[in-house]
């Protein structure tokens, strides 16, 4: 069982649809947790704008705010903690997360990955790249993972999957909103049965 409020901290670079789903679950108790602070590479941000539109608290930390990577990573994992954030939840978002962040919230970041894991994974495989890729290699079913966040890309242990059905006729398009649509969903029940007890994250990533 999760001990105390769940705080939710969200990393997104762009709309922020899965952060959005998300923060629905809250409002309406579907999800025992609150979003605690927005955080976006991109000034520019649908996130950030939506944000900024629903009255929750929201920053814009990235390469133009501190240009030394170093500084940019302490600075991310500063914000999220001074918000009280005790899980990180990446939404979309970009970049590779730096050793500060990673250290002070071990075991306590999310990423959602629109296939099954360890397949069509990796350094540049996001968004249509990888449906593109599943629909190349002929798999018949495809899905989301959540899994937790190391310094890897699409690497940390996997917390829960779903599959989804690739469709004959289907293209890149078509799957992508396929699975986006399950993506919405999932995501927000997985970390419910994290903040339940069902999935024990210490037990997934120990602290080495």
């Amino acid at each position: 069982m999760w001990q105390g409020p769940m705080r939710l901290g969200f990393l997104a670079s762009h709309g922020g649809s899965n952060m959005r789903a998300i923060i629905a679950g809250c409002r309406d108790g579907r999800l025992g947790a609150e979003s605690a602070l927005i955080i976006s590479n991109n000034r520019q941000s649908g996130a950030l704008q939506w944000a900024a539109a629903e009255s929750l608290p929201f920053a814009h930390i990235s390469a133009r705010t501190h240009a030394d990577a170093a500084e940019l990573d302490q600075a991310i994992a500063d914000a999220l903690g001074a918000a009280g954030v005790n899980l990180v939840v990446l939404a979309g978002y970009m970049k590779m997360l730096g050793p500060a962040t990673l250290n002070r919230y071990h075991a306590r970041i999310l990423n959602i990955h629109p296939a099954l894991l360890p397949k069509h994974g990796g350094r540049g495989m996001y968004g249509r790249r990888v449906h593109e890729a599943v629909l190349a290699a002929g798999e018949r079913v495809t899905g989301v993972t959540v899994h937790l966040v190391d310094e890897h890309y699409d690497h940390g242990p996997i917390l829960a999957q779903q599959e989804v059905p690739v469709a004959a006729g289907d293209d890149a398009e078509s799957l992508a909103k396929r699975v986006l649509a399950v993506e919405h969903d999932f995501y927000w029940r997985t970390i419910e049965r994290i903040r339940s007890g069902a999935i024990d994250l210490d037990a997934a990533m120990p602290v080495p």
